[in-house]
């Protein structure tokens, strides 16, 4: 279980200190849980606090009771915090079987690394000896990035806006993915999106906006009002042109 208590993050830009997460406590069990809002509310950086890669100005962070709050990304993830950038990167003369292994921790097989391809929906035999090079689509990245955190087995795994980036087909078999995830997982996700598909898959949606909480709750009780939202804004510009 992690839990966020009284976390704020304060950054310097050109006109002096911004607060950026204000004073935001919050408990994430088990389960499928979403972060949205508007562009530039805090969501993606509430997610780096939480794997570590900024550390909170104030408050502290828990992961099954124990303090990680200036812990590294690499303490974290060895506690079984792992997160997933937007953009994953590459990696000329690694191959996947290499990627996936050295996520895993031991000494993968090939027909074990095959497995973890396949389901992320990737042609096992195509992708295994394949280099993390320029010759791998976005989408085709982001599977691979999936088979890995699947590899790794950690108990919470963050996900940075993971449609970034990629085309409307690998997005849906991206949505399968997750899907099925939802259905295997022993622990918790973490998704920072904007997209309703994703969204609809939740167990719980956070709204973040002004680097606060907003609305936090069950996907049935919170999605309808941000549908509603979104018509109402469309309907507003559709009128302006």
């Amino acid at each position: 279980m992690l839990e966020l208590k009284n976390v704020c993050f304060s950054a310097e830009n050109d006109e002096g200190t911004k607060d950026i997460i204000k004073d935001i406590s919050l408990t994430i069990d088990k389960g499928f849980v979403a972060f949205t809002g508007p562009n530039g509310g805090g969501k993606s950086t509430l997610a780096k606090l939480i794997a570590g890669i900024y550390i909170p100005t104030s408050g502290q962070i828990l992961f099954n009771g124990q303090d990680i709050t200036n812990m590294s990304i690499t303490d974290r993830a060895k506690l079984g915090v792992t997160y997933a950038f937007q953009q994953p990167v590459r990696f000329k003369g690694i191959t996947v079987r290499d990627l996936v292994t050295l996520a895993s921790g031991k000494d993968l097989t090939v027909a074990e690394v095959c497995k973890y391809l396949s389901e992320v929906g990737l042609c096992a035999r195509e992708y295994v000896g394949r280099e993390v090079n320029e010759s791998l689509s976005g989408g085709e990245l982001k599977r691979i990035e999936i088979a890995m955190a699947m590899a790794r087995g950690t108990e919470f795994t963050v996900f940075d806006e993971p449609e970034a980036g990629i085309d409307l087909w690998s997005f849906s078999n991206l949505i399968a993915v997750f899907e099925k995830m939802r259905e295997k997982i022993n622990g918790s996700i973490l998704i920072i999106s904007h997209q309703e598909r994703i969204l609809n898959i939740a167990d719980r949606i956070v709204v973040i906006a002004d680097g606060k909480i907003r609305e936090d709750g069950k996907k049935e009780d919170i999605l309808p009002s941000l549908l509603d939202t979104s018509a109402a804004a469309c309907s507003v510009l559709t009128e302006k042109l």
